[in-house]
């Protein structure tokens, strides 16, 4: 097995899932986790270039967030559209970088994607809430490369 197929297990991609889908609940943005077993490109403009594959560059309100992670590099960056960077305190993705990196750092995987995912919901709810007819626009996946 590679490293990317030992990084989580079933049950813990599970519960990433379903913060996921707890995180999208009230609101009309988009949370993706994609995993990696390593980049030949900065991560940032890796994280961007699967940001575009994913077609999350697409939400309506260019409110989608992506959580990017390459295993064997242990980095990860979160990326999020333009709507969202809009409306965000400056220091916001490096408050949820830094929660995410103090669970990293005792090998919590699962928990560090889990409050990542939960503070970028929160966020998102505030500045784009849940209204009538919204629809989910993602999947809400893990997706591997």
């Amino acid at each position: 097995m590679s490293k990317i197929e030992d990084f989580l297990t079933a049950a813990e991609e599970q519960e990433i899932i379903d913060a996921i889908r707890t995180a999208e609940k009230n609101t009309s943005g988009e949370i993706r986790i994609h995993l990696e077993k390593s980049t030949d490109l900065d991560v940032f403009e890796r994280a961007k270039e699967v940001f575009h594959l994913l077609k999350m560059d697409n939400t309506k309100q260019q409110n989608g967030v992506l959580i990017y992670v390459a295993v064997e590099d242990k980095t990860f960056v979160i990326y999020g559209d333009q709507g969202i960077n809009d409306v965000v305190t400056g220091d916001f993705w490096d408050k949820t970088r830094d929660a995410m990196l103090s669970q990293f750092k005792k090998g919590d995987f699962k928990q560090g994607l889990i409050d990542g995912v939960l503070r970028a919901g929160k966020e998102l709810e505030t500045y784009f809430p849940w209204e009538h007819g919204d629809t989910n626009e993602l999947p809400n996946t893990i997706s591997k490369g």
